[in-house]
């Protein structure tokens, strides 16, 4: 029986393709904070992962219509609705949830080439 290295490996790669788009979703809607008129995106990250987990590969893929709207929590006068403080934040956490995913898969690289050299 051969060895598949995505079972191998699991949701972990997927989980880092998403929280990479996901970072460049958020730096966009910080790039565009004063543009009038501007609508803040954001990425369905667990419904996107539980897609890719069951095999939709399309899930992985960057698609525009697969983003959603950020609901603001207050508006603007101008109709932008980027809020600067909430995306500072949701970038925050979502680079110690890539760093948490990266620590993940390293750990099942690790522990492959522990099997495949024969060490416990």
């Amino acid at each position: 029986m051969g060895l598949s290295l995505e079972q191998a490996l699991g949701v972990h790669p997927a989980a880092l393709k998403l929280r990479a788009e996901r970072a460049e979703v958020i730096a966009s809607n910080l790039a565009n904070e004063s543009t009038p008129g501007y609508l803040a995106h954001d990425i369905d990250f667990r419904a996107s992962l539980r897609e890719a987990a069951q095999g939709d590969a399309q899930a992985l893929e960057f698609a525009s219509d697969r983003l959603k709207y950020r609901v603001p929590g207050s508006a603007s006068q101008d109709g932008n609705t980027v809020d600067l403080a909430a995306e500072q934040a949701e970038f925050a956490q979502n680079a110690i949830d890539f760093q948490t995913s990266l620590t993940f898969l390293n750990m099942k690289l690790k522990g492959l080439s522990a099997a495949i050299n024969g060490n416990s």
